[in-house]
């Protein structure tokens, strides 16, 4: 985006979808961190113009390197300068590294850019989607932040429930897993849920509820306070920001609700807002 600015031109993204493993290596293939709408929506977010969305097919994966930098950086978007990171490989084979890059930067006539990894100042270690999905899948959504530079985040519709939350005081918007992102480890975070852009503090459960013999994976979310919000139907995100605890089985709804209550509290102190009452079930 600076680039764009001091060379006076649009900032344009390029994106392929499906993603190229999905496309050569199925069986290898893993639930991206964003889905291409939130991608969009991100690149929007800080100051990308416009974004072209290529359809990565076999076919195209045979266009030879030069021929890619010509048809879609040259004559398609007139570019003054491609920036790539220090990974990045492009055309049939993944023939294209930095090196080519330059030498087509040159011929044509743009300025090819490089931008290095960023390392993790503690651990040395590269920041990295493969590094941000072994911090989602031990529940360190924190870390996973970190990297990413803002929590991590799921979207998707809200679809009715056992109602059981609301039935035990703490109703909950429910999002099935199957095709909302990825979904951090089984446990307990505070987070925030966004519908209609409004953020709510939220407390979050991912798992199978094991005390009522769950067995369909959800994410949770109850608004901290709030028993009046009508959200099915919804499409909303949910932000991850801390984990408390993980899925535990209780014996019996007392120990539960005790539970549901203190989690409720620590959300609130960590999200900064006040701590609401206690709720009471609906139907004792």
């Amino acid at each position: 985006v600076e680039i764009a600015a001091r060379l006076h031109v649009p900032a344009v993204a390029i994106t392929f979808d499906p993603h190229p493993v999905r496309v050569h290596h199925p069986e290898r293939y893993h639930i991206q961190l964003t889905n291409l709408a939130q991608r969009l929506a991100h690149l929007e977010k800080h100051g990308i113009d416009a974004t072209l969305v290529i359809t990565y097919t076999k076919e195209f994966a045979r266009t030879s390197a030069e021929a890619f930098i010509h048809d879609w950086m040259v004559d398609l978007l007139r570019a003054r300068a491609v920036v790539v990171g220090e990974d990045a490989r492009f055309g049939a084979g993944n023939t294209g590294d930095e090196r080519v890059l330059r030498e087509l930067g040159t011929r044509f006539g743009f300025d090819a850019v490089v931008l290095r990894d960023l390392v993790d100042p503690e651990s040395g270690r590269r920041w990295s989607s493969t590094w941000v999905r072994e911090a989602l899948a031990s529940g360190d959504v924190e870390t996973a932040a970190r990297i990413l530079g803002r929590p991590h985040l799921v979207r998707g519709e809200v679809v009715h429930g056992a109602r059981r939350g609301h039935q035990l005081g703490y109703p909950t918007a429910n999002l099935d897993t199957d095709d909302i992102g990825v979904v951090p480890a089984d446990g307990v975070y505070a987070g925030w849920l966004t519908d209609g852009g409004v953020r709510h503090p939220a407390a979050i459960s991912v798992g199978t509820n094991p005390t009522f013999d769950g067995s369909k994976r959800s994410v949770e979310a109850h608004v901290l306070g709030r028993h009046d919000l009508d959200l099915y139907d919804h499409v909303v995100t949910v932000e991850f920001t801390h984990w408390l605890r993980p899925m535990l089985t209780f014996d019996g709804i007392g120990p539960l609700l005790d539970q549901m209550a203190q989690d409720v509290a620590i959300c609130a102190g960590l999200l900064g807002v006040a701590a609401p009452p206690v709720s009471r079930p609906a139907h004792p």
